[in-house]
């Protein structure tokens, strides 16, 4: 009976408390693993484009058919991306066009980047799932802030929302741009060019993703959460205080 109440008690504190790997899962299997395992099957294991996008697909499939199953819902970001990679099936299927198959790869990023700015038009920015992890570090003091911060309950809350929101989309614009970026070059520069350079755009991309989110919304939400968690200490010892006060004087009397 006692084994069972602290495998309860294990259970419900990990439901509170998610892991940095529970935070990450959600961006893991459905952005990580079918952009890791194109170019992976397509680069290294040197498939063909349309083999390479066929088994990326399986797993935003699987995501997308367990979430309608199971929640009565599409999981939208693998819906996302399974769309693009049918049509950019499709595509390879129909055309040999080397200047297509570079424009192609663009959809990867456009899809991440629609996914982000849906996540915020909803009101759940998607890189939370990354930025949470970082800024809370496993402080327990810090993970009860970002809850009260996030839940309206605290006085900087507002502003918070709006740099966390800030945050997802940067993410969201520096990918729909590197996307542009890549379709426009596809058809004005070289294709030998292009080979390479379709990397330095991604690379430029999640560098101004860091660099911007970072200065924009990552160091005022780090002293935020700062503040109130420092905010709330101060608040318990003050209360401390006051009961033993209250407890001297009753026992004066």
């Amino acid at each position: 009976m006692t084994k069972n109440t602290g495998a309860q008690g294990r259970t419900e504190q990990q439901k509170q408390n998610p892991s940095v790997l529970d935070n990450f899962m959600p961006l893991v299997l459905d952005v990580a693993v079918p952009l890791g395992s194109y170019y992976l099957l397509k680069d290294g294991f040197g498939t063909s484009t349309f083999a390479a996008l066929a088994w990326s697909s399986v797993v935003p499939a699987l995501r997308t058919l367990w979430s309608l199953v199971t929640q009565r819902k599409a999981n939208a970001l693998a819906g996302l991306i399974l769309v693009v990679n049918v049509v950019s099936l499709l595509l390879t299927f129909l055309s040999g066009d080397p200047r297509l198959m570079l424009a192609k790869d663009g959809a990867v990023s456009s899809t991440v980047a629609i996914g982000i700015l849906l996540s915020v038009g909803m009101g759940r920015p998607m890189m939370t799932a990354g930025l949470k992890p970082f800024l809370v570090k496993a402080d327990e003091a810090k993970e009860a802030a970002w809850a009260r911060l996030t839940s309206g309950a605290a006085d900087q809350s507002a502003a918070f929302l709006r740099k966390e929101r800030a945050y997802s989309v940067v993410w969201g614009v520096a990918l729909l741009a590197e996307c542009i970026a890549r379709v426009v070059g596809a058809y004005t520069l070289p294709v030998d060019t292009m080979v390479w350079l379709g990397t330095v755009f991604l690379v430029g991309a999640i560098g101004i993703g860091m660099l911007v989110g970072g200065g924009l919304a990552i160091e005022p939400m780090e002293k935020m959460l700062k503040a109130e968690a420092e905010a709330e200490a101060q608040a318990m010892a003050e209360a401390g205080n006051v009961a033993e006060v209250g407890a001297a004087a009753s026992a004066a009397v």
